[in-house]
């Protein structure tokens, strides 16, 4: 999952390993796992060596002005994507498979939702939902048939997970109901967003505007 984040946060521009970094960092949000330099810097190497992204200092033709200044030497290297990297992104982001419902490839997924098309959105979604829910009533029985026998932290702890399970539900709830209207999330009803990356609203007809 590693390597479709980095390929999808190449594909807006050139840079450090420690912007690239940051970048990841803010990218996942809560979804994210730590990312290392000793993680981050071995899935460069690999990426590079398959062709997927190359590297050059910013004197070998980088615009300095595109690039955060930084003082170690190893910050002077400038990584940007390469038309092959660009097709095993839109390869690796095309993915809908069982893979793609668990943490953190759900996260990974999710963030680079506005470069994936809205089919292989909902089958993440609707396939994230079903393993959510899984682990819902996994947490139901437990408290259930074994909460006398927990002690009163442990207890807690069940209740927290069952409560974040059931957010987390509704929340994939929400986000496919916005997608099989053809809506952005954030956007109003009776408009259509530009999740697909088009960049562009459009109104909907009043025969398909939602009523609230």
């Amino acid at each position: 999952m590693l390597e479709l984040a980095v390929l999808g946060i190449l594909l807006e521009a050139p840079m450090h390993g420690y912007e690239l970094r940051k970048q990841l960092t803010t990218k996942l949000g809560a979804f994210r796992a730590a990312i290392s330099y000793g993680s981050l810097y071995p899935t460069l190497r690999r990426l590079q060596a398959a062709g997927y992204i190359t590297e050059a200092s910013p004197e070998e033709g980088t615009s300095s002005a595109d690039i955060p200044l930084m003082t170690s030497r190893r910050g002077r290297v400038v990584y940007a994507i390469t038309a092959e990297g660009k097709e095993r992104f839109a390869e690796l982001v095309a993915q809908a498979g069982p893979e793609t419902f668990d943490d953190p490839a759900f996260g990974v997924h999710f963030a680079f939702f506005s470069r994936t098309d809205r089919q292989t959105r909902l089958r993440i979604l609707e396939g994230r939902r079903r393993r959510v829910e899984e682990r819902r009533e996994g947490l139901r029985q437990v408290l259930a048939r074994a909460a006398e026998r927990l002690d009163a932290y442990t207890l807690e702890l069940q209740r927290h997970g069952l409560e974040a399970a059931e957010r987390e539900v509704r929340w994939l709830e929400e986000l496919i109901a916005t997608e099989r209207s053809g809506r952005t999330p954030g956007r109003p009803p009776g408009q259509s967003g530009d999740a697909d990356g088009t960049g562009r609203g459009e109104e909907l007809p009043p025969s398909e505007i939602p009523e609230r």
